[in-house]
């Protein structure tokens, strides 16, 4: 059961981080297409990668991740920092969903200023977010470093039990 909870967890994982790369490098790419066909594309890619495969992805890892803290009894504090940075990831992939829905509707003249346009922040900016996230995951993964030198930074009563656990 445990590992198939983390062969589905890991291939969400790459499916998902996956789309958080492609994603900015296509909004990159295509994002100021001046013709109608070039925009077409990047409209189709941008809203089927996010809708039909960076997002499914995301949920399924999560979900899957969710089965796991349970099933394998994870409670250690390298496992709050990861949860911590995969929320950082969480925040990137709904940041990206709002660069992609406001290119759209700006190009079509319904956003904040229509005769303007939409200044879109650059997209590398959640690339450089999102990377070190993501590499910073795979370590604490793979290495499952001792982080009890942290508890001196955290206050006294989130460091005992509140009786919830026998």
């Amino acid at each position: 059961m445990i590992a198939a909870l983390k062969a589905v967890h890991i291939a969400a994982m790459l499916c998902w981080c996956a789309g958080l790369i492609a994603l900015p490098l296509l909004l990159m790419s295509y994002g100021h297409a001046q013709r109608q066909v070039r925009y077409s594309e990047f409209r189709l890619l941008t809203h089927y990668g996010y809708v039909g495969f960076a997002t499914p992805a995301a949920v399924i890892a999560i979900v899957a991740g969710t089965g796991l803290i349970f099933a394998a009894e994870v409670f250690d504090l390298w496992f709050v920092a990861k949860l911590a940075l995969v929320s950082l990831m969480a925040l990137c992939h709904a940041w990206i969903g709002h660069l992609i829905e406001q290119s759209g509707l700006q190009r079509r003249g319904k956003g904040r200023d229509p005769d303007r346009g939409y200044r879109m922040p650059h997209p590398a900016i959640v690339l450089a977010v999102a990377l070190p996230a993501m590499g910073a995951v795979l370590w604490l993964v793979l290495a499952k470093p001792d982080l009890s030198w942290t508890a001196g930074l955290l206050p006294q009563f989130m460091l005992q039990p509140r009786g919830q656990l026998p």
